[in-house]
């Protein structure tokens, strides 16, 4: 069986914030989605590689640093710690070592959500 995570949203409290979190870590551009209960921020575009998801504003959703995290793929783990203080955020554990599997870390993003960072150096 295929991957099924297909997509995956962020919940955010200032989407603008969020966005510019996101873009600045990730240096990555987003394409706006307007439904008629949310707002949402796409990363990238539905049919390129990867999980698709979104940064999303919606009464029904809320940031947390609890439950699901959510792994974001990084050429070098350092790279994005360098710049998720500076884009508003924090980093819980830095650039670890687990073995085979690469390297880890733990951030918050700018609207109270946990996420990983993951790379194979």
């Amino acid at each position: 069986m295929n991957n099924p995570v297909q997509w995956f949203e962020i919940a955010t409290i200032d989407l603008e914030r969020a966005k510019n979190f996101y873009a600045k870590v990730f240096d990555l551009e987003f394409q706006f989605i307007e439904m008629p209960d949310s707002k949402m921020y796409m990363f990238g575009a539905p049919n390129l590689v990867g999980s698709a998801g979104a940064l999303v504003h919606s009464g029904e959703s809320r940031p947390s640093a609890d439950g699901t995290l959510i792994y974001f793929t990084c050429e070098d783990v350092a790279n994005q710690i360098e710049r998720v203080v500076g884009a508003g955020g924090k980093v819980l554990v830095p650039k670890t070592d687990i073995g085979e599997f690469g390297f880890y870390a733990h951030c918050v993003d700018s609207e109270g959500n946990k996420i990983g960072l993951h790379s194979n150096t």
